[in-house]
């Protein structure tokens, strides 16, 4: 089977990831905005996304390609501070179709955010919302950034492409 990583990214953290998964899996890597490709040319597809402002930042792609994706194994990793756990399977919840969540495999990864290079847009929303964030963590993560790129947390993703790619999946 053939695939293809399709991905969005705002500050660079989902773009390193989708070239890290690249370059381990030998898949052909698109950002979404750039991307003349056509997601229905390939038989499984790994989307990527970074969570901002608690939405995917790649939702309105989704459902614009729905057509072409909609029957293809879907490997969906995000990228953001939070952890997997519910806060962030609410979030995916209210970006994406219930169908495509009920037949994707999730894979949250840890982003980073840096303050400074961040708009000035970005930083006063998450000055505010630091500020009232009952969350101590959190709140200490939005107003003084983070750093969890780990390359090494691909690897659930890398064994789910080969097992896609020798056809061993669920489709």
């Amino acid at each position: 089977m053939n695939g293809a990583i399709f991905f969005s990214s705002k500050y660079g953290s989902t773009a390193q990831y989708a070239d890290w998964i690249g370059e381990a899996t030998g898949l052909p890597v698109f950002d979404i905005k750039e991307a003349k490709a056509n997601p229905s040319d390939y038989d499984f597809l790994l989307l990527g996304a970074p969570i901002i402002y608690y939405k995917l930042l790649n939702r309105k792609w989704v459902k614009k390609n729905w057509s072409a994706i909609a029957n293809r194994p879907i490997i969906f990793f995000t990228v953001s501070g939070a952890p997997a756990g519910p806060k962030l399977d609410d979030w995916i919840a209210e970006s994406l179709p219930v169908k495509m969540i009920s037949q994707m495999k999730h894979v949250a990864l840890r982003g980073r955010q840096i303050p400074k290079e961040l708009t000035w847009y970005d930083r006063l929303l998450l000055l505010i919302g630091g500020l009232k964030n009952p969350d101590s963590v959190a709140r200490k993560e939005e107003l003084k950034g983070f750093d969890y790129m780990d390359k090494s947390s691909i690897e659930p993703i890398l064994k789910l492409v080969q097992k896609y790619q020798s056809s061993e999946a669920t489709l």
